[in-house]
C-alpha cells in the first residue's frame, strides 16, 4: 500500500491494531499518541518507516506538530484517521460540567484539529481522505451510561457530514469518511471515566482486529461511511425509519 497514513491515538485498541494491518501491508505511518512507551512498542512492529510522534491531540498545536512531522518525514500525508477518544460511564442526570467537556474535547475537538491542521495540505495536493473514527453511539442510544460520549459522537458525526458537504464541489478527490464500529474488545471500558466493564467481557464485542480489516477497506475503497458490521447500518436504518421511535428503543439492542 502505497500511502502516507496518520493515525491518532495509536498506542493501543483500535488504533495499534490498524497500524499493524497497515504496516503489513508496506504503509508509511505516522502514529500519534501520549504514551511515549507503548507508543514506541506500536511503532517498533508495524515497519521500519513508521514515526512514533508523542503528543495529545486535546492540544491543538500538538495535532499541528503531528501534521509538521509526517511532511518532514515523508513529503505528503494521503490519509489521515482521527482515532483517539475516550468513554464515560455516567447517565445525564449524573453529568457534570467537567464530565461533558472532557467527552467534547477528547471526542470532538481533537478530530477537528486533525480535520482542520491536514485540510490545507490536502486542497493544495486536490486529494487525501480523513476518517473519523466514530461510535454506533453517534447514531443510536444503546447505552445510557455513555450519554455524553454519544452526545459527543453525534456531533462528530455532524462536523464529517458538513465537511464532506463543504469540500465536494471544489475537492471532490477529498474523502471525508466515518468509520461508526459497535463494542469493541479492547481497553475502552476499563479506561472511561468512572470505570466500566471490561469491553472484552461483553458476549458481543467485536474482535479488535476483525475491525481494523473494516478500516483498512474503508482506506481501500474510500467512501463517506463504514460500519463494522452490516447489522449495524440496518439497525440504523430501522431506527430513524420507525414513525415512533420509543417504539424501537423498547425493543433490544436498546433493552437486554
Amino acid at each position: 500500500m502505497d500511502k502516507v497514513i496518520v493515525i491518532t491515538g495509536a498506542s493501543s485498541g483500535i488504533g495499534a491494531a490498524l497500524a499493524s494491518k497497515l504496516g503489513e501491508k508496506g504503509a508509511q505511518l505516522v502514529l500519534a499518541a501520549r504514551r511515549e512507551p507503548e507508543l514506541n512498542a506500536v511503532a517498533s512492529r508495524a515497519g521500519a518507516q513508521a514515526l512514533a510522534v508523542v503528543a495529545d491531540v486535546t492540544r491543538r498545536a500538538d495535532v499541528q506538530r503531528i501534521v509538521d512531522a509526517a511532511l518532514a518525514r515523508f513529503g505528503r500525508i494521503d490519509v489521515f484517521i482521527n482515532n483517539a477518544g475516550r468513554g464515560i460511564s455516567r447517565s445525564v442526570a449524573e453529568l457534570t460540567d467537567d464530565d461533558f467537556d472532557e467527552m467534547m474535547l477528547v471526542n470532538v475537538k481533537s478530530a477537528l484539529y486533525g480535520m482542520q491542521a491536514v485540510l490545507p495540505h490536502f486542497q493544495a495536493r486536490k486529494r487525501g481522505q480523513i476518517i473519523n473514527v466514530s461510535s454506533m453511539l453517534g447514531r443510536l442510544p444503546l447505552a445510557s451510561l455513555r450519554s455524553a460520549y454519544g452526545a459527543a459522537k453525534h456531533a462528530l458525526q455532524a462536523l464529517t457530514a458538513n465537511l464532506r458537504i463543504e469540500l465536494r464541489a471544489a475537492y471532490p478527490e477529498i474523502v471525508v469518511s466515518s468509520f461508526l464500529p459497535g463494542v469493541v474488545a479492547t481497553d475502552f471500558g476499563k479506561n472511561a471515566v468512572g470505570g466500566g466493564i471490561d469491553s472484552r467481557a461483553i458476549p458481543f464485542a467485536q474482535p479488535v482486529d476483525e475491525v481494523a480489516d473494516k478500516l483498512v477497506e474503508l482506506i481501500e475503497q474510500p467512501r463517506a461511511e463504514a460500519y463494522s458490521r452490516p447489522i449495524y447500518q440496518q439497525q440504523v436504518a430501522d431506527y430513524y425509519g420507525a414513525a415512533d421511535v420509543a417504539v424501537v428503543e423498547s425493543k433490544p439492542p436498546f433493552v437486554r
